[in-house]
């Protein structure tokens, strides 16, 4: 499946949900390089379904928005590939953001973000670049590149996470839906320290791991994988997404096994695949994973969910029947994943068409929850009721 394009049908919600349906009129925000204007209220997303007590409201609107991550002084900063920019939306009292603001522009293909030691860094298709922002959010001077690394192929998104150990991860994609790579560093999770320098691969059998988090209990680094389309004969529901987490120098089987270690029929290398390690949670295939969110900090969620997690399926490109286009919960008992149940659905119609395709998930610092959506251009706040 190409990473960017994917989505599922999942499990059933163990949640009791509320609907909200009907048509909205989204909101446009015309995107500004000044201050912002007038707060403006958010409008209910009457065409999304959620946890019962929990409400969707639209946040904002950013065209193509992608990953999202909130600053130090709780704007929140949204990538932009479509536009090689990076854009802050403002929380105003209302539960909304004022109008939009360009806080680094001259990127290439740019998509995770993280802030680090009073950097700015982001992840460029190419490489990864750190700016500093002054007090309006806006980058003072011209970004730094601290690192290169392979670009080019079928996955362009890169995604970077620091750790406990201040080292810096960045998830860098294959080129291709399968074969073996003639750049070792691709299909990998690369680690560097946390200048962007001393690069090495970290684990490596990772198709691609859009979504990257450390689990806050256990600190390992999980990810959410996007595996292979078209296998035969059963291309539609094979072969599962995942949730891996990773050991230092660990295998996770791509090009060469899928799932549980089952050889891919291309190379029928069943000894290699012995010697990989098995996904800790496989879900619906072709559902396009493309973020991983604890929810640990997510106040406004009831305290029996802030152990799990959540994933953004951005939904399947080549089924009969389209599936994902949803936000999931994971559940976990005794720091592993053990199920999805749906959290957020709706972005796809009965007809299975779309008029959006959620893309990441980000906790804001009053416990709310965020989801972007690049189809749209919404981003989504989940609050409680």
């Amino acid at each position: 499946m190409r990473p960017a394009f994917l989505l599922l049908a999942l499990a059933t919600a163990s949640y009791g949900c509320s609907s909200q349906s009907a048509d909205a009129h989204p909101r446009t925000n015309g995107v500004t390089e000044s201050g912002a204007t007038a707060s403006v209220s958010a409008p209910v997303e009457t065409r999304l379904t959620v946890p019962t007590g929990l409400q969707a409201t639209i946040f904002g609107t950013v065209v193509g928005a992608r990953a999202l991550v909130i600053g130090p002084d709780g704007a929140v900063y949204i990538s932009q590939p479509v536009s090689n920019q990076i854009t802050r939306l403002v929380p105003n009292a209302n539960g909304a953001a004022d109008p939009p603001t360009i806080a680094v522009k001259g990127l290439n293909r740019p998509h995770g973000m993280a802030f680090h030691n009073g950097w700015f860094y982001i992840a460029n298709t190419d490489g990864v670049v750190r700016v500093r922002l002054n007090v309006s959010g806006t980058a003072v001077g011209a970004p730094e590149q601290i690192n290169h690394y392979g670009s080019g192929g079928g996955h362009w998104s890169r995604s970077i996470v620091f750790g406990p150990d201040n080292k810096m991860y960045v998830s860098i994609g294959s080129t291709c839906n399968i074969c073996v790579e003639s750049d070792s560093t691709r299909a990998t999770v690369m680690q560097f320290d946390e200048n962007g320098q001393h690069g090495r691969v970290f684990s490596r059998g990772l198709r691609n791991a859009v979504g990257m988090a450390f689990n806050p209990v256990t600190h390992a680094l999980w990810v959410s994988q996007n595996e292979r389309d078209n296998i035969k004969p059963e291309h539609e529901d094979l072969p599962p997404e995942e949730i891996n987490i990773l050991r230092d120098g660990g295998d996770y089987g791509w090009p060469y096994c899928y799932g549980d270690r089952i050889p891919n029929p291309e190379y029928g290398n069943a000894a290699r695949c012995a010697s990989t390690i098995a996904p800790a949670l496989e879900m619906q295939a072709h559902s396009a994973p493309l973020s991983l969110t604890f929810m640990q900090n997510a106040t406004q969620l009831p305290a029996t969910d802030r152990g799990d997690a959540l994933v953004a399926f951005h939904g399947s490109w080549n089924r009969a029947t389209p599936t994902g286009t949803k936000v999931v919960r994971i559940r976990i008992q005794n720091n592993k994943p053990v199920g999805v149940d749906d959290f957020v659905t709706g972005w796809q119609r009965p007809d299975g068409t779309r008029w959006g395709r959620p893309v990441d998930i980000a906790v804001m610092k009053d416990g709310s929850l965020l989801i972007s959506d690049d189809g749209s251009g919404e981003i989504i706040r989940i609050s409680k009721r």
